[in-house]
């Protein structure tokens, strides 16, 4: 018995990806968290994520149309 995969309807895919960026925005946040319960453990409000990340920043170059007949890892999701 075959198991199902699932694939993509358009071959369109990113051109680089914000893997580092998420982490380096991840870190900050962490950090910051951190320094909010050290300084009073009993806080229950903590800062925003969105404080500390901008997805409008990130380093994301677009997307770009590939072959699926060449590249058939990529229809993949």
């Amino acid at each position: 018995m075959k198991m199902s995969r699932s694939k993509k309807k358009r071959p369109i895919g990113g051109i680089s990806s914000e893997k580092e960026d998420k982490r380096l925005y991840n870190r900050r946040y962490r950090r910051a968290c951190k320094q909010v319960l050290h300084a009073s453990p009993e806080c229950e409000l903590l800062p925003h994520l969105r404080e500390y990340s901008d997805p409008w920043a990130m380093d994301k170059d677009g997307k770009i149309w590939f072959d699926p007949e060449k590249y058939p890892k990529e229809m993949r999701k």
